[in-house]
């Protein structure tokens, strides 16, 4: 009987254990099921290089207000962002250097209405120091490598019209695809002056110098954004276009040189 008794209660102990092992493993199994993650939403936003570093000032205050939203941006020139649209690119937003580039995305359908949000002009940039010694454009440009935009980018259409208002023939040693290659060559000194908009001097005034062209508000380059018809996020997409448009996004711009669309 003694032996029943210890059998029995032997075995009575080792359910026990049983059992509370088996809690414990669920337990264990209930800590490492975590909660999924939140879905976030993103925003493709194309805009002009000349836009970047006013857009991601924007694109802070975005976020901020809309939560579980990421902006993300293709900086590239006018057009070669239609190019990507044309070709099937993802974007919810567009917004190009000068009218005629967006005028071509609506015609092929790839956007729709569009809305002038600000303008701006051309000016000269050196390299610090100006080792080159320009002065604008003028005969100071004859033995320097001067760099400007190619004329199928709006900075290089705005140039053309420019040197053309003020009877003046340029000899570039290149034409760059946008303005952010243009301002790179000279920054790096690989050339001794580079023809950009006022707001990418302003922008890398560390870098370069700026020189003043006489008559640069002749040729003026307004700016137009726009929703992409094939966006999936059209609310997302209304909701930067009000940014853009809103006093607080119009202070960025003209903190950065731009000229805005009220203006």
């Amino acid at each position: 009987m003694r032996r029943i008794r210890v059998t029995l209660a032997a075995t009575a102990a080792a359910l026990a254990l049983a059992a509370c092992g088996g809690g414990g493993g669920s337990a264990a199994q209930s800590d490492r099921t975590a909660p999924a993650p939140a879905q976030t939403a993103v925003l493709n936003v194309f805009a002009a290089a000349s836009l970047k570093e006013a857009f991601g000032e924007l694109e802070k205050t975005f976020e901020a207000a809309t939560p579980g939203v990421d902006v993300a941006f293709n900086f590239a020139g006018s057009q070669d962002l239609v190019s990507q649209l044309a070709e099937g690119a993802d974007a919810d937003v567009l917004a190009t250097a000068n009218e005629s580039t967006m005028a071509k995305a609506a015609e092929a359908g790839l956007v729709g209405e569009q809305t002038v949000f600000l303008s701006n002009t051309l000016t000269l940039v050196a390299p610090k120091g100006n080792p080159a010694g320009v002065t604008g454009l003028d005969s100071s440009l004859d033995n320097a490598k001067l760099v400007v935009c190619d004329t199928e980018a709006p900075c290089g259409k705005l140039t053309k019209e420019l040197t053309g208002a003020l009877g003046i023939t340029l000899n570039p040693v290149s034409a760059e695809p946008n303005v952010k290659d243009v301002l790179g060559k000279v920054a790096s000194g690989e050339a001794d002056a580079g023809v950009v908009y006022r707001t990418d001097a302003n922008a890398a005034e560390d870098q370069v110098e700026a020189i003043g062209i006489q008559g640069a508000d002749q040729a003026v380059n307004k700016y137009p954004i726009a929703p992409v018809e094939a966006t999936k996020n059209a609310e997302l997409a209304q909701k930067w276009i009000a940014l853009v448009l809103s006093p607080e996004g119009q202070s960025v711009f003209e903190r950065a040189g731009f000229t805005p669309a009220a203006q």
